[in-house]
């Protein structure tokens, strides 16, 4: 019985470094899927930066209780779990699973949790849309590049250009935040638009 316990205890810490890694966790109901598929879903997000993580609801559920950023994912802990534990590319964990779920015809979504928030699959689906890291740094530059041309045209207009270039590059922002959804009035936007605007934040 003690070895027993400790075990458990390994597992709850192993499930609190995970999560402590982690942007996203996804729960999935993987009842159905041979050994082999699991295999197929966990090698497909690998090459995302993600893990698939099978364990017992309730040693998920202790490993989270306690932490206000994940304890809403207790709500999607029934039946059969598996977790979908995302470090970095969110948008490109979740296609790899939704392609993976397209092939096989198995496994349904029950939920998601993102900076304490319990997420449906249609935050999920709108997390797809949000630009990747390579396109973040892209825009960026590119408003940044629009600086300098601005600055040239003379010492005259050097504050008024100067000022005008600075404003561009939130201006550029938000233009690009905007893009990524069209319903501004979905529930999930207010979080999804800080996510965004945090990854700016992070690559400035």
């Amino acid at each position: 019985m003690g070895r027993t316990l400790e075990d458990k205890k390994e597992i709850v810490a192993e499930l609190q470094g995970l999560l402590r890694q982690s942007q996203l966790a996804i729960v999935i109901d993987y009842k159905g899927l041979s050994v082999a598929e699991i295999s197929d879903l966990r090698n497909r997000l690998r090459e995302k930066g993600a893990i698939c993580k099978v364990t017992k609801n309730t040693l998920m559920r202790i490993a989270v209780e306690e932490d206000d950023n994940w304890k809403p994912m207790t709500q999607f802990l029934k039946d059969s779990s598996a977790f979908l534990l995302v470090e970095e590319d969110l948008g490109g964990a979740i296609k790899a699973y939704q392609s993976f779920q397209k092939d096989t015809k198995k496994t349904t979504v029950r939920g998601g949790v993102m900076e304490g928030r319990a997420l449906t699959s249609d935050d999920l689906e709108a997390i797809t849309k949000l630009p990747t890291r390579e396109e973040l740094i892209a825009r960026i530059a590119g408003a940044i590049n629009a600086v300098p041309t601005k600055l040239a045209v003379g010492t005259k207009a050097v504050p008024t250009k100067l000022a005008v270039g600075v404003k561009e590059v939130p201006a550029s922002l938000v233009r690009a935040v905007k893009a990524v959804s069209e319903k501004e009035q979905d529930a999930a936007y207010p979080c999804l638009l800080c996510f965004c605007l945090k990854r700016f934040v992070i690559l400035t």
